[in-house]
């Protein structure tokens, strides 16, 4: 699978309502991702564990996931028909201030199918945008 970070994705959320999420990830020292998924010509089954982290490269500091959106949590599984896009948002503790550059890793028992996005350069907002081909 290959992850690509988008750096000025297009979307269109409500001006008000997209202040307002700002404002709420400043406040509450959150980083949220966003997915954009492609299942395959056969679909896909997806699903995130608890045990997903965003790790700081140059501390020992590990982000918790502490909300999803749109996507299962293990053990239950999100059906993602052939051929579709899916979206998907994970919420986490916030990075301390430091925090230049992080790691976003599933650790789980799938042997090789975790989610993971290495080297995201942090921007001002704490919010990311991804597609997972």
């Amino acid at each position: 699978m290959s992850v690509t970070i988008i750096d000025k994705p297009q979307v269109d959320i409500q001006k008000d309502l997209l202040e307002e999420l700002l404002t709420k990830s400043e406040e509450m020292g959150q980083v949220v991702l966003h997915f954009l998924y492609s299942s395959g010509f056969f679909g896909s089954k997806i699903r995130i564990w608890p045990t997903t982290y965003l790790f700081d490269q140059h501390s020992s500091h590990k982000s918790e996931l502490v909300h999803t959106d749109q996507i299962s949590m293990f053990p239950e599984w999100t059906d993602v028909e052939p051929l579709q896009l899916h979206y998907f948002s994970l919420v986490f503790t916030g990075l301390p201030k430091s925090c230049t550059v992080f790691d976003f890793v599933e650790q789980c028992a799938n042997q090789g199918n975790e989610f993971q996005v290495r080297d995201i350069l942090r921007n001002h907002s704490d919010i990311y945008f991804f597609r997972m081909t």
